[in-house]
This record gives C-alpha cells, structure tokens and sequence, in this order.
C-alpha cells in the first residue's frame, strides 16, 4: 500500500524535515520552529474539539427526533438551541483550524523554496546543472512543483487523523445502538476500500508520466518564445508546431488513460457509497418495528454510518492522491540531490586555480565535462598587466571553454590556472546579459553602486555611442523589455558601458563587439585600453589584432596551441 511506501516518506523528510528542527545550515531559529511546532500544536487541538463536537451533534440530532415524536413543544426548542448553539462553536473551529493549517503550509512552503533557492544559486549551481540530463525544467521544480508538496502532506496528514478519530466516534456510537450492524460495516467498508485501492494503484502507471509530460510541453512552448526571432528567420513555425503538437498530444494521451481509469474506480465508489446510504435503514429499522430502538437511534445510526463509510472513503482517497504526491517528492529530491551534486563537484576539480594578481596558465590541458575529448594540451602562457591577448581558432576549438576555465564554470583537465579573485574580473559575453530592472540598474549590473551620478552616467552613455538611449526609454528609472528594444549591438555598447562604470582591472571578451560595425568596435576597444585593464579576447575579425598584443591559435584537429606576438601574425586562419 502506498501509505506504507517508506522510500517515499524517507524522500519526504530528508528534503523537508530540516523544516522542524533548530538548524543554523538551513537558517531554521529557534523562534520560528516553536512557532511551527505551536501551530501544528494547536491544529491537533482543534482536530480534536471538531471531533468531540460533531460526535456531540449526532446526540442531540437523536434527542430531536424523540422528543418530536413525543410532540414536546417546549423540550424540542430547547433542544433545537442547543442543536444550534453546537454549529456556532463549530463554525469558527472548522475555519481557523483550515486558516492555520493554510498558514502552516505557506510558511512551509516559503521555507523549502528559499532553501531550494539557496542551493540553487550557491557556488553556480544555476548554471552547472544544465550539465545534467536529468533536470530539464528547473525553473518548473522552482516555481510549481514545491508549493504543493507541504499542503498535500499536511491535508494528509490531519485529514488521516481527523476521518480516524471520526471513524472510531461514529463506529462506538452504532456499536451502542446494534453491535452486529457496527461489525458488518466495519467488513464491508474495508473490503469496499481495498477494492478501491487495488484499483487506484492501476493510475500510477499513467499517473508517473503526467507531470513529466506537462513540463516537456512547456518546455518546448519555452523554447520557442525565447528563441522567437529565429525561428521567424528560418521560417520554422511548421516544424515547431509540429514537435509542440505532438508534446501536446502526450499530454492528452496521459490524460485519457487517466480517465479510463478514473472512471472504473468512480462507478465503484459510487455504487459502494450508495449502498451505505440504504444500509443503516435496512439493518436498523427492523430493530425499530421490534420496539427494540427508539426513532431517534436510527436517523443517529444512519449518520453514523455515511460518516464512517465517508471518512473512510476519504482515506481512501487521500491514499490514492499519494502517486502525484510521490512524483513531485521524487522530482525536487532528484533536483536537489543534482544541486548539492554541482557542490561536491568542486571535491574533483583536476585544474588547481590558485588567487593572484595575475594571469598565468601552467600545462593545463582542458577537457570536455564527460572527459571524453581534450580541447587544449599543455597550455602555458602569462599575460602582461595592462596588455590584451586575442584568442582564436575555428569552432569547437575550446576558445570559449577556455574563458569558463577561467571564470571557474568549467574545471575538467590538469594544469594550474593563475587568476585574480573573480570579483576583480568583468565578463563579456557576445550576447549580453539583459537584466530586469531600469537603465541605471542594467549600467551599474552587477553592483549597485548609487554614488555613481546621473552626469556620469550620462557621459558614458555617449562614450559608448549610447548617447540617445535615456531619451527613447524616458530616463534612467524606466524599466522596459531591453532584449526587446535595444538590437545585439546595442546591448554590446551598454555592456561596454557597465565596464566603464565598473572600471574593472582585468575583462574577458567573448566576441564581444561581434554585432558592431569596425568604428564602434575601434571606439570601445581604446577607451578599454585608456583604463589601463588587462584583457582576454575571443574573436574573428581581423581588425581584433589592432587592440591586442599578442595572439593564441588553437587547433581543433590536434589540440595544439601556439602563442604569437599579434604585429606581423600570419596564419591559415580564416578571418570573418
């Protein structure tokens, strides 16, 4: 059975039970685990005076119907307060106790998000997991596989415990009235049940599938909305359609099968639930006509038995919901242990990087993740301070792989790597990185330097021939789509831009000025050189040799290198 699923369970807690606990690696205080413990406190509390009460109501529901056989006016309205005095202490018991378990549920929730948060942006996980076959959708675990993991276990949990209790009230109460009537329940319910659950267990093996295909299908819907202007280009949108259409149809064909079998267990459980509905009247108003039980007894023994059967039922279902429970527990443990594996990476790093106020390579020879092909053997080679090298060679050569080695986002290979601290060092991809936020925040990206001033800004907005932005996005607070408005080249020159307010000392290019034109491109390599940095370039264009002093052709057929002054090279390369 499900319930008793212990590899499920050890999942459960071993991604969320650090939740319950004082534990300063998962910022869980004091303070705020005896809150939780105190809610959940109260809850079971208020799980039991709900139980009491309705067990009460079904008393007082008997009364009524004695004393209105007895046709005692007086008694029935006395009786009849009571009855609805019994709902007014329910009513605010039912609601706060399913406010505080919500609360309970959020704060957990808030919790286990920010913990995945935490793993997920540590030491570069973000982007080393995309290294991992497994994890297709993180932003999917992120944003809406984790919400419902702590409200199921909770509603799981006090429901269980609530339709328990209920169960054992309601089951004593039709036990006083007719033991044999109490017993022939107890033997239908659980062989209904186990019925029910024999067949419920036939969903999992469509059930399992189903979030899997939902993500694959938004996945690709992803896809092409980030990819949007190159499929317009290509004219792709028939293929696309296609391969959407058919994630699409997996989802349908998850979905139908779920029906078919949904609909197996649904004419069971309906015809079970309605034979409890005529079963207390069938077995306890013969014992009515005997004389043998009062009227009251039997409306009491028929509210007995549609709350036992219906909370057993309950159960029931609860259990069956533990499959979909099971997929999202096994997915964020998958995702999790794939984060904290991006951790323990750093145990096997081979290419020891060592903190200087430098550039130095000493025979690493980089490699591929998987290990599978070497890119670069026995690389030596030191920067001058305030000098440029210009890296090139044909695709697939390891000039990019070569600027995550130094950046620490690719660690495959032997060798030792000399570098500053990475704080010192501004990256510049060719496609720049857009963020959401205003202009002064895309100049100051990464920092948040506010003592730069709007006259500053502005000076280098037009050094980088930027000098009309403020006005078309309406100044340095507005917040607009930038991949949006601004073409490739122009986010070229507003990354140029945060160089220059950041004024790094050591900047890597990766074909960075690749979308502008020769006298953009002349423009932002001079005022790079009038700072004084030391940089690392990746190019094709001839013109490149204007700006660096010395070049790095890679070999891709052989992995060979060789190291040249950039004045008089020559080479086989093909320039763009």
């Amino acid at each position: 059975m499900r319930i008793f699923n212990l590899q499920l369970w050890q999942n459960f807690f071993d991604i969320t039970g650090s939740y319950w606990y004082v534990n300063d690696e998962q910022k869980r205080s004091f303070s705020e685990v005896l809150w939780s413990w105190g809610i959940l406190g109260l809850l079971l509390f208020l799980l039991v005076s709900i139980n009491s009460v309705n067990a009460y109501i079904s008393y007082v529901n008997r009364d009524l119907i004695y004393i209105l056989e007895q046709k005692d006016a007086p008694s029935f309205f006395r009786t009849l307060f009571i009855y609805a005095g019994t709902f007014v202490v329910l009513t605010p018991l039912i609601v706060f106790s399913q406010n505080l378990r919500k609360q309970l549920s959020l704060d957990w929730y808030k919790w286990l998000t920010n913990n995945i948060l935490d793993k997920y942006f540590h030491n570069r996980a973000y982007y080393k997991i995309n290294f991992d076959s497994q994890i297709k959708n993180p932003d999917q675990s992120i944003s809406q596989e984790i919400e419902p993991i702590p409200s199921t276990a909770l509603d799981f949990v006090f429901i269980i415990l609530e339709k328990s209790l209920e169960m054992v009230a309601f089951i004593l109460i039709l036990w006083s009235i007719s033991k044999p009537v109490a017993a022939f329940l107890v033997i239908y319910a659980i062989i209904g049940n186990l019925i029910i659950i024999n067949i419920s267990q036939q969903l999992d093996k469509v059930n399992s599938n189903k979030l899997a295909s939902k993500g694959d299908f938004r996945y690709y819907l992803t896809h092409v909305r980030d990819n949007a202007e190159s499929i317009a280009f290509f004219q792709g949108e028939v293929q696309e359609l296609n391969l959407i259409k058919q994630k699409f149809a997996e989802v349908i064909d998850n979905s139908a099968q779920i029906l078919g079998r949904e609909l197996n267990m649904q004419l069971i459980t309906t015809g079970y639930q309605f034979f409890l509905l005529i079963y207390p009247f069938l077995t306890v108003a013969p014992l009515f006509f005997k004389g043998e039980i009062e009227l009251g007894e039997v409306s009491q023994a028929s509210i007995a038995c549609t709350q036992f059967a219906g909370g057993l039922a309950l159960i029931v279902y609860q259990i069956g919901t533990l499959s979909s429970f099971n997929n999202l527990v096994s997915r964020l443990v998958t995702f999790s242990d794939a984060l904290e594996q991006t951790q323990n990476q750093q145990e096997n790093i081979t290419i020891q990087t060592v903190e200087e106020d430098r550039f130095v390579i000493e025979q690493a020879t980089l490699q591929t993740p998987n290990y599978e092909q070497v890119l670069i053997q026995d690389l030596s080679l030191s920067v001058e301070p305030g000098t440029g090298l210009l890296v090139v060679g044909p695709s697939g050569c390891g000039k990019s792989s070569l600027l995550r080695a130094i950046a620490g986002l690719w660690n495959t290979g032997t060798g030792r790597l000399v570098r500053p601290n990475l704080k010192e060092i501004l990256f510049l991809p060719q496609r720049p990185y857009m963020i959401l936020g205003s202009l002064r925040q895309q100049l100051l990206y990464p920092n948040n330097n506010n003592q730069v001033g709007d006259r500053e800004l502005e000076i280098i907005l037009q050094q980088v021939n930027l000098g009309d932005l403020l006005t078309r996005v309406g100044g340095f607070d507005a917040e607009v789509y930038w991949e949006k408005i601004l073409s490739l080249g122009e986010q070229q020159r507003l990354a140029f831009a945060r160089l220059l307010v950041t004024r790094p000392r050591y900047v890597i290019l990766d074909e960075a000025t690749s979308a502008l034109d020769f006298r953009n491109e002349e423009n932002l390599y001079r005022q790079l050189q009038e700072i004084g940095a030391t940089f690392i370039s990746v190019g094709h264009r001839e013109s490149l040799l204007n700006y660096h002093q010395s070049v790095l052709q890679l070999s891709k057929e052989d992995s060979t290198w060789r190291l040249v002054p950039s004045q008089g090279y020559q080479s086989n390369f093909q320039w763009e």
